[in-house]
């Protein structure tokens, strides 16, 4: 595979707030070099970016989210991971959040951060214990996320599916509300992170199909079972993008996950839009 690599799902975040069972699972069955190597990235920007060099991957997205019940993640995330990425902003795409039920005045809040950097939105719904449709029962938080999102052009990425991590609420991670959001907000970039896996794959195919404005990230995928998954992953393919949620738990890596993509019994002008080209429809 001679071609650029897009990673739109990382988890570079400020391991210093996990809560202690959080950081267990973050860390159970790692040899000790990769943890060692994952603190020094934390450090170092540049220690990143010369890895990202080795490993042939042009750019990537840091996921961080405010989740301070379940992760331990406050809204604090907004200004690591911007400082972080202003580092070399072409290549370091900073994704941050607010809380959808605690951050005080989101309008402002939502507003301030893109100011400063952010270009785009993490919603988390089984960290976050909301529905990503709770807007039609009040939620102002994620009317204005929604709204002001729209209006300014920056995506948001809600993850679909299950999550492991202890507190965790798993019902709230159905695709399915996300069509609410979509017919409410035609023209708001939605990615859906995960695209449902491992109970909800359908209902993601069925949404992206629909609605132009939706996105699939594979993150948490992984590759070898993508066409099991999705077995009509190329009728989509113009709004499919590649995200490893590298380090995350039982993910391999990131080269190792695109490798394993580039393998598939894909046209090759899929496998391009996935790793690299349609990246840039997220951000035009």
């Amino acid at each position: 595979m001679n071609i650029p690599i897009v990673d739109m799902h990382v988890h570079i975040q400020p391991w210093d707030m996990l809560k202690p069972e959080a950081r267990a699972v973050m860390t159970a069955h790692r040899r000790p070099e990769e943890l060692a190597l994952l603190q020094d990235f934390l450090r170092n920007p540049q220690a990143l970016l010369r890895w990202m060099d080795a490993q042939g991957i042009q750019a990537m997205a840091l996921i961080n989210y405010s989740s301070p019940d379940v992760m331990g993640f406050t809204d604090d995330v907004n200004d690591f991971v911007t400082k972080f990425c202003a580092v070399a902003p072409d290549r370091l795409i900073a994704v941050g959040s607010l809380h959808p039920r605690l951050t005080p005045n989101p309008a402002d809040f939502i507003r301030t951060w893109i100011d400063r950097g952010l270009r785009a939105f993490k919603l988390h719904p089984p960290h976050q214990l909301v529905y990503p449709n709770d807007y039609l029962h009040g939620n102002r938080h994620l009317e204005a996320l929604y709204a002001i999102c729209q209006e300014a052009g920056v995506p948001v990425i809600v993850h679909t599916g299950t999550s492991i991590f202890p507190g965790a609420r798993n019902r709230f991670g159905d695709p399915i509300h996300l069509d609410d959001v979509a017919v409410d907000f035609p023209n708001l970039r939605i990615v859906m992170a995960h695209g449902g896996r491992p109970l909800w794959m359908n209902t993601a195919f069925f949404l992206l199909r629909r609605h132009p404005n939706m996105f699939l990230d594979i993150a948490g995928i992984p590759p070898r079972s993508l066409l099991e998954y999705f077995p009509r992953l190329a009728e989509v393919a113009d709004r499919v993008v590649f995200g490893s949620d590298w380090p995350g738990p039982g993910v391999p890596g990131i080269r190792a996950n695109a490798d394993t993509f580039w393998a598939l019994p894909l046209p090759e002008s899929v496998r391009r839009q996935v790793l690299y080209e349609n990246y840039r429809r997220l951000w035009p």
